[in-house]
């Protein structure tokens, strides 16, 4: 192999090892498998000298996962190209192997075929990681809610006021049971409870306080101009999706959202199912929730008001337009009496179109936008 010539790795990745395959870019090259390394900056840095002594030009991919970015960054830091590549499209093989894994990625970046998976800086990672924590404890919280609720019901304590209200608590610290085993069960998953809503509270102060500090801030605060659309909602979505311009047109957006029907067409017969929700979960899972916000209907409500002061006018009249469409269709399609689960579905759908709307047209104007 010429010295001049350019050579294309495939990693697989793992916790401590990585396999690696090349292929040559000429047409007659057949891939070759390298080996297996460590994890070590070393390693790669040991892989990198021996490949340059094969051909002085290297390009990088690996499937994106659980090992994250920094293999990314740390090619990328050293002026290699490296592409992060999405699992969905890769080719797929019965059998699976490390090494089978690492030659098909090798291959694939040579024929060009790989879909790249958009990698964000530092600083909107850690905003994500963030924004995620706050979710993991959310759910945490709900978990353990829940073991309370199911260990009072199998004893016959159900409380029929408002749950986790000030008077349920008192309710709560009041049950006495006949053995002691039982009253440590109980006092162990109250502690539990203050504990995830101690964590809880710590987390949104810590979101509260780097927010700010973010140089997206503008665009959470400009999506908090729609209906439904509140600051963790409108953080998560831009955490998630980072760069609402990547997507040409919002099709792009909604397909990356797994939003979009999924389909079996075949022999003139056209089959739509269910969403693909083979996207963003994250996002997916926000929207949605947003989407129920739409039952009720179109109003400018003074918490909407205060969420639009000192926003561009173009912003505050997109999100307008959205409460107006988006409402009128909901009661649309309940009217037609669709499930109300699919509906809100279609609604968060076209809301993703008005946020990507916010964010690509209704930004463009040079604004202060104020801090409230």
């Amino acid at each position: 192999m010429s010295k001049d010539s350019t050579l294309f790795v495939g990693l697989d990745t793992h916790k401590t090892s990585i396999a690696v395959a090349y292929i040559g870019s000429e047409r007659d090259d057949t891939v070759q498998d390298y080996g297996t390394i460590g994890t070590l900056h070393r390693d790669i840095d040991r892989l990198i000298r021996r490949l340059q002594s094969k051909a002085s030009k290297l390009f990088f991919a690996y499937e994106a996962g659980p090992c994250g970015y920094w293999l990314y960054r740390y090619l990328t830091g050293k002026g290699f190209h490296c592409i992060v590549a999405a699992p969905s499209r890769l080719p797929k093989d019965k059998i699976k192997t490390d090494r089978r894994d690492a030659r098909t990625i090798a291959v694939t970046l040579r024929n060009a075929d790989l879909a790249q998976v958009y990698v964000p800086d530092v600083e909107d990672e850690s905003i994500r990681d963030l924004i995620r924590a706050r979710t993991d404890l959310v759910n945490d919280l709900k978990a353990a809610k829940q073991r309370l609720n199911s260990f009072l019901l199998r004893h016959d304590q159900v409380y029929h006021g408002k749950r986790w209200s000030r008077q349920h608590w008192l309710w709560l610290s009041e049950r006495v049971f006949s053995t002691t085993a039982q009253n440590v069960v109980l006092k162990q998953y109250m502690d539990t409870i203050e504990d995830r809503q101690s964590q809880l509270r710590f987390m949104e102060q810590q979101i509260d306080e780097y927010l700010p500090k973010w140089s997206r801030y503008p665009v959470v605060q400009a999506l908090q101009a729609l209906k439904g659309v509140r600051q963790i909602t409108a953080m998560t979505m831009v955490a998630e999706i980072i760069d609402f311009k990547r997507f040409e047109n919002p099709s792009q957006l909604f397909s990356w959202l797994g939003l979009v029907p999924s389909e079996n067409t075949s022999g003139g017969k056209r089959r739509q199912g269910s969403i693909t929700k083979c996207g963003n979960s994250h996002a997916r899972k926000a929207l949605i929730e947003s989407g129920w916000s739409y039952r009720h209907p179109e109003k400018l409500t003074r918490d909407l008001m205060l969420r639009q002061e000192g926003l561009p006018d173009a912003v505050k009249e997109i999100a307008w337009r959205a409460q107006l469409r988006l409402c009128k269709r909901y009661r649309d399609l309940t009217a037609r009496y669709k499930n109300k689960n699919i509906v809100v579905v279609a609604i968060a759908r076209e809301l993703a179109a008005f946020m990507w709307e916010i964010v690509t047209k209704g930004l463009t104007q040079t604004t202060t936008i104020r801090a409230h």
